[in-house]
């Protein structure tokens, strides 16, 4: 099991200027983290974090694959992740601080961010919405039932549509 320990970052012990980290992310990650959609994958996390006066500014870059089913034949298959992501993360004094949508408030009494989601989020987001895979490579038994029943429905569209209720024959007459 993945220890998520090693994505929790002291704000407080960041030293001024930029702090560059790396991570190498496998199937222990996805794991770890709960409700994860992705399971699996192989990815590298390569970032920064830059201190300037009261806030810290997070790059990341994240390249690899992932393995998720595939929309057509539900055979899993491994999707290329290449993505960046920014986000920045202040330090809160009190419980009154107003709060901010484009900033992640810490409270400073505990200082730490774990940005183990907040990478896994940029992991999921870089995934297409439709993922299949390059023509021929489906599993082919998935695929001829597809077929049978794309063929079926399709004709049954067909035996509908030549039996139209004469009330609505009516209606095309009124085109204007």
């Amino acid at each position: 099991m993945c220890s998520l320990e090693q994505f929790k970052i002291d704000l407080k012990a960041v030293t001024d200027g930029e702090t560059p980290f790396q991570y190498e992310l496998d199937n222990q990650f996805f794991a770890a983290l709960d409700d994860a959609e992705i399971q699996e994958g192989s990815l590298h996390v390569s970032g920064s974090i830059r201190k300037t006066t009261g806030f810290y500014e997070f790059q990341l870059c994240i390249s690899g694959t992932v393995q998720i089913p595939c929309d057509r034949c539900l055979e899993m298959m491994a999707q290329p992740i290449e993505t960046e992501s920014h986000f920045t993360a202040k330090l809160k004094e009190n419980e009154d601080s107003s709060e901010q949508d484009d900033i992640i408030m810490v409270s400073e009494n505990e200082g730490v961010l774990d940005i183990s989601w907040l990478i896994y989020e940029a992991i999921a987001l870089a995934v297409p919405i439709q993922h299949v895979h390059q023509p021929g490579d489906c599993n082919d038994a998935m695929m001829r039932v597809l077929t049978e029943h794309s063929a079926a429905r399709s004709s049954d569209a067909d035996a509908n549509n030549k039996e139209i209720d004469p009330r609505w024959s009516a209606l095309k007459d009124l085109k204007f």
